[in-house]
């Protein structure tokens, strides 16, 4: 696979994802907080349309939303390499301390940390200062706002990956309908061009590659659970568990874990019990990074020493496979409808519903799971104010708020 010339290097988007990768705590809605600040914001690799722009792509596509973000962000700075340094940095930090965790213990209860809730605090800041930020960008005027408000309910009272879907569907046609035969639409979609052009988004992947890309995602498919059931290979079968809940799965890293659950738990060979599951699970919320790591976790807890490492890396690999090969098979065409001044009038809608979604998730589950008590709010309004008015960067911010966490809670 080959792309064309990119600005950045593979070095330079490593260090970027890696300092994310030791500092975004949250869960996926608030690392595309940390990720606008990082990346729009401080280093300025892109605007905040072609960043929601993206949002939006990695909304419809199954696996790890924000790896997946990274990853195209990666891309449009350095090619494919990119997106390789995009997901060792964000990905290695949590992917190793959890492959250590399985290694070394299977036991330990977080439920009760102070610095753990104090984390989950400086989540709801940065996540609530990305909602006002894209807001007053993507959502200015009254049919915006509307659709984000929209949105949010939709997200909120409609359980499962639907609640998303629909609202990103709806607001898109809502958007085509307002914004189609009006000037902010050929505005927007010139201006989107030229910001994302100066961020590299011109120069993404050849069609031959994106091509080549979906027919391996495809063949993986299909082939792995084949293999798995010739072969008794404790390996080949995690991959394959590994892969088919990266492939088929929306919503984040939460939502994969009954699929990966009912797949792994059990008696026998090749099988995690229960008490071993649950609590990488819990471990899980205590580190930086993509959940989807939990599933270096299994694989090392499935044997000790090199096997289990091994085991660890495999499942690693699986699960954020299919997010990569995805990725590149759509970028190419997602970047040609984005200039589309018709499609740009849509993404106008999308881009309003995906500022309402990350409002609902504000609320659930980011707020509803950390913010229990009025210490809880006085920390969440210093940590905004460290982010919003003193511009510190989030990594002290989160320092700050686990220490807290650890002294008052």
């Amino acid at each position: 696979m080959n792309t064309k010339h990119s600005e950045g290097t593979f070095g330079e988007v490593f260090r970027a994802a890696l300092k994310l990768g030791l500092t975004s705590f949250g869960g996926p809605t608030a690392h595309i907080g940390y990720f606008r600040e990082e990346y729009v914001i401080r280093r300025r690799w892109l605007n905040d349309q072609s960043f929601a722009d993206l949002t939006a792509l990695c909304q419809f596509l199954p696996g790890p939303a924000s790896s997946q973000l990274g990853m195209a962000i990666g891309i449009g700075r350095a090619g494919l390499w990119g997106a390789l340094a995009a997901w060792l940095g964000f990905s290695l930090p949590s992917a190793l301390i959890m492959l250590l965790f399985a290694l070394t213990a299977t036991s330990m209860d977080l439920s009760h940390a102070g610095w753990l809730q104090g984390l989950k605090l400086a989540a709801v800041a940065v996540v609530a200062l990305a909602v006002w930020s894209m807001c007053r960008t993507l959502a200015p005027d009254r049919p915006r706002a509307t659709m984000a408000v929209g949105s949010a309910a939709a997200a909120l009272l409609i359980p499962g990956a639907i609640g998303q879907l629909l609202p990103l569907v709806g607001c898109g046609l809502i958007g085509y309908l307002i914004f189609g035969s009006s000037k902010s639409a050929e505005a927007g979609s010139t201006t989107a061009a030229a910001q994302g052009s100066g961020a590299g988004f011109n120069r993404l992947i050849s069609k031959k590659a994106s091509w080549l890309s979906l027919i391996v995602f495809a063949l993986l498919l299909v082939c792995l659970p084949i293999a798995a059931q010739l072969s008794a290979s404790t390996a080949i079968s995690l991959a394959d568990s590994s892969y088919r809940a990266g492939s088929l799965v929306f919503g984040g890293g939460h939502v994969i874990l009954p699929m990966l659950e009912n797949e792994l738990v059990g008696s026998g060979p090749g099988k995690l019990s229960a008490e071993t599951f649950t609590a990488g699970y819990g471990a899980a919320q205590a580190v930086p990074g993509p959940l989807f790591t939990f599933a270096a976790y299994l694989g090392g807890a499935m044997s000790g020493g090199w096997q289990g490492a091994m085991y660890g890396l495999i499942a690693l690999a699986a699960i954020f496979l299919p997010s990569l090969l995805l990725l590149i098979g759509a970028l190419p065409y997602w970047q040609s409808i984005r200039g589309n001044r018709s499609a740009q009038a849509a993404l106008m809608g999308v881009n309003a519903a995906v500022v309402g979604i990350l409002l609902a998730a504000l609320y659930d589950p980011i707020w509803q799971d950390a913010v229990q008590s009025a210490h809880h709010f006085v920390i969440v309004i210093l940590v905004f104010l460290i982010l919003h008015v003193w511009k510190r960067q989030p990594w002290e911010a989160v320092l700050f708020s686990a220490i807290a966490g650890w002294l008052v809670l």
